[in-house]
């Protein structure tokens, strides 16, 4: 019983949506309560495909760069630094957030073709539990 009111109920909202209900009744065949006309199927198109051409971009065999960032939100307690460099085919990086606990997270890593990417990771601070 529970699950007709919940199938009208159901049923009542999509009609209201204005989204087609489509009911089966056994041994019967489909039929939709919204009739809708069945777009036409064209074999061939006259449009040709959209295609960009963009130049590729200078590869730098050497690539270089570093930045730094940080958020300080003391209103949604989301506090947070970030600094990375990279030289080549070698980066290193920090990055540090608090945590839910009132404890600070400080993630050390490097990255290169030799030792793949590595992680320290330090907790400074004491957990605090309500």
């Amino acid at each position: 019983m529970e699950f007709r009111r919940f199938l009208c109920l159901g049923a009542l909202v999509m009609l209201t949506m204005g989204h087609p209900i489509t009911i089966y009744e056994e041994e019967e065949e489909p039929y939709s309560l919204h009739h809708y006309p069945i777009p036409e199927h064209h074999e061939e198109s006259h449009q040709e495909p959209f295609e960009e051409h963009h130049e590729p971009e200078p590869y730098d065999h050497h690539p270089k760069y570093s930045f730094s960032y940080g958020v300080k939100d003391k209103h949604t307690g989301d506090i947070k630094h970030q600094t990375e460099e990279r030289d080549g085919d070698v980066v290193k990086g920090q990055y540090s957030l608090l945590e839910a606990d009132g404890s600070t997270r400080i993630v050390d890593y490097t990255a290169d073709d030799h030792n793949g990417f590595q992680a320290v990771v330090h907790r400074t601070g004491h957990a605090v539990h309500p």
